[in-house]
């Protein structure tokens, strides 16, 4: 049962990203109190991160500019107000980013992410909800993901980095006490997205007329998730105050990128042209969340179903679209 409260302030970094806009508005509307941190990198088109960022600042909430992997910074804005959780969204995302780009992850999702624990650590009562990813699961066999499986044989680097951090933060809840929950995001998608996800560039390449490429010669599925339920989750997870778990948040339904480009394709009016190629690497074939322990301790159950997903996705698509040309 998610509840309303006005008088709780959670530090959310990330905020100007995907789910971190969503996760901000929906706990504006709940009466939280929020500070928000974004670095606005340029891994994708900031232009997207300063449109989201100019939407919650039509709700009142100024996202600060500035890096997790400042440590300084970190500490100011936590020592001068008074927080009450720390929902930490920040990370450097992306599989195959990941093989060209291999420093910024250390960066930003290890040393980004020790920053926040050793935030933590100075704030040991203030529960750190973080981002752990599907990815982790890497070249697992066993389907589908549950959270007691073993998850030591990644498939990129990106996975590596998040498995880490469920490392580190687990030894953190064990030598100081602090709180953590970690959530294994599995294949966000929805309005607001990143242009870098299959589903959007997909779209972008179906109304441009742009050959679209299918790895592994479409034998790929995912386990596609509506961006509202990730948030149900999310706030799930806040308003559980556990002091250590770690939690599958995904559709629990695996679908075929032929599917989604049949759903684009019928959301947009408008056939794909496509290639099929071979398997990119770093990349699995499939992804499959057991969310059997997030439904008994988090309520979370999900509602939005892939079709009407992509249907509300492509609505926002095309009105963002042509905003821009004008």
């Amino acid at each position: 049962m998610i509840s309303q409260t006005g008088n709780k302030t959670i530090f959310v970094t990330g905020a100007a990203g995907f789910i971190g806009f969503h996760a901000v508005q929906r706990l504006h509307q709940l009466g939280y109190q929020i500070i928000a941190l974004d670095n606005f990198n340029d891994y994708y088109d900031p232009s997207l991160k300063q449109a989201r960022a100019y939407q919650l600042k039509i709700l009142g909430i100024s996202v600060i500019k500035g890096d997790i992997t400042d440590f300084a910074l970190l500490e100011k804005i936590t020592s001068e107000n008074r927080i009450d959780t720390i929902l930490h969204l920040a990370a450097q995302a992306g599989v195959r980013y990941s093989l060209k780009n291999p420093h910024t992850y250390i960066s930003t999702n290890i040393q980004g992410f020790l920053n926040i624990l050793e935030i933590c650590r100075l704030n040991p009562k203030v529960p750190l909800i973080y981002a752990s990813s599907s990815s982790v699961y890497g070249r697992n066999e066993t389907i589908p993901f549950h959270e007691h499986h073993q998850t030591d044989h990644q498939a990129s680097l990106y996975g590596v980095t998040k498995k880490s951090n469920e490392l580190m933060a687990t030894t953190y809840h064990h030598l100081f006490g602090i709180p953590v929950t970690g959530l294994r995001f599995f294949t966000v998608y929805g309005p607001w997205g990143r242009p870098d996800m299959a589903y959007y560039s997909f779209a972008k390449a179906i109304t441009e007329n742009q050959t679209i490429d299918i790895y592994n010669y479409g034998k790929m599925s995912r386990d596609f998730t509506y961006i509202d339920d990730i948030i149900d989750g999310i706030i799930a997870a806040i308003q559980l105050k556990s002091t250590h778990e770690i939690f599958n948040l995904g559709n629990n339904q695996p679908e075929e990128l032929g599917t989604l480009i049949q759903y684009l394709e019928e959301s947009l009016s408008k056939k794909a042209q496509l290639q099929y190629v071979s398997m990119q690497p770093g990349d699995v074939e499939s992804t499959y969340a057991d969310i059997s322990l997030s439904q008994q301790k988090l309520g979370f159950q999900p509602k939005v179903s892939l079709r009407e997903g992509i249907q509300k996705f492509v609505s926002w698509y095309t009105d963002f679209q042509a905003k821009q040309i004008r």
